[in-house]
């Protein structure tokens, strides 16, 4: 199903990539390339696509999100309950895949 509002969409996706690619930096060098390379795709769409008029909410749903994102990440590694490590490590991969399910191969 396509996105209600792709402009968002794409903007929470760069911002969940992003703070995918940092975390790798720390725990998956190899990873984070790859994560790099999705990224850049979805910021030169996200970059198409955006009009002058929103660029703040663009910048501001990419924060927002990377900040989401962020927070689930740590949680993945630095919970002490095994089942919020759990669930946090299923949603962020779940939301990962969310994102890249928009992109072409």
């Amino acid at each position: 199903m396509p996105p209600s509002d792709p402009l968002r969409t794409f903007a929470t996706c760069a911002g969940r990539l992003s703070a995918q690619m940092e975390f790798e930096w720390m725990f998956d060098g190899a990873a984070s390339e790859v994560t790099q390379d999705r990224r850049g795709e979805v910021l030169d769409i996200l970059d198409a696509m955006t009009p002058p008029t929103q660029v703040r909410d663009v910048l501001n749903w990419r924060i927002e999100a990377k900040m989401a994102h962020s927070s689930l990440l740590q949680r993945t590694t630095f919970s002490d309950d095994s089942r919020i490590q759990m669930q946090a490590r299923r949603l962020s991969v779940q939301k990962l895949k969310s994102c890249t399910a928009l992109l072409l191969g």
